[in-house]
């Protein structure tokens, strides 16, 4: 996709989920999300059928998130630590920024959907991310050998999309970040030297 398409539709997903977060997915209209964005119509249907396919446009804010806390990493972190950044940071954004409702039906629709399953993509930001930081902690000796890094990157993402799930399903009654800081050091148990 050329820059300057991939630009106008990140502009698009920022400005509806800023809405949906700001007014609710019902009381936001695809006109607000457009004049929100700066841009047109146009540019709103060449990349998005409607409001509702903006549902599993999510992933990319979660990817460019994922970027900006990149930035962050500081070397002198193991593995673990660095996921632990990662996976807090963006469960904090998530219980801030992103309405419970939303967040739901983006995980409904990657249950039913025959079609794009945004939060499996394996080419994603967030799945390449995850996956140079188990093999940095690989050959620093922080992780042991007999399971893949690939079978650690789907373990991992499986629970992180598990503790969302949960949060969802719980109603967001209880913080999503604070019960992951506990929960995650125990499924690295068994995989960190």
């Amino acid at each position: 996709m050329p820059k300057k398409t991939k630009g106008t539709k990140l502009k698009i997903i920022n400005a509806a989920w800023k809405l949906f977060y700001e007014h609710g997915y019902d009381n936001t209209t695809v006109d607000e999300i457009i004049k929100e964005s700066g841009t047109s119509k146009g540019s709103f249907y060449h990349h998005f059928a409607s409001k509702d396919s903006l549902l599993g446009s999510l992933s990319y804010i979660f990817d460019e998130k994922y970027k900006e806390l990149e930035v962050n990493l500081v070397a002198s972190l193991t593995c673990f630590e660095k996921l632990m950044y990662l996976n807090h940071e963006m469960f904090t954004m998530i219980e801030n920024k992103v309405d419970l409702h939303l967040l739901s039906g983006l995980l409904s629709t990657q249950l039913t959907t025959k079609g794009e399953k945004n939060l499996l993509d394996y080419s994603r930001y967030y799945y390449r991310l995850i996956r140079r930081i188990v093999e940095e902690g690989r050959t620093n000796g922080e992780i042991k050998t007999d399971v893949s890094v690939s079978e650690i990157v789907k373990l991992y993402s499986m629970c992180e999309r598990a503790l969302m799930y949960d949060w969802c399903i719980c109603g967001g009654e209880y913080s999503l970040s604070q019960y992951a800081k506990s929960v995650l050091p125990m499924l690295f148990n068994d995989i960190m030297v």
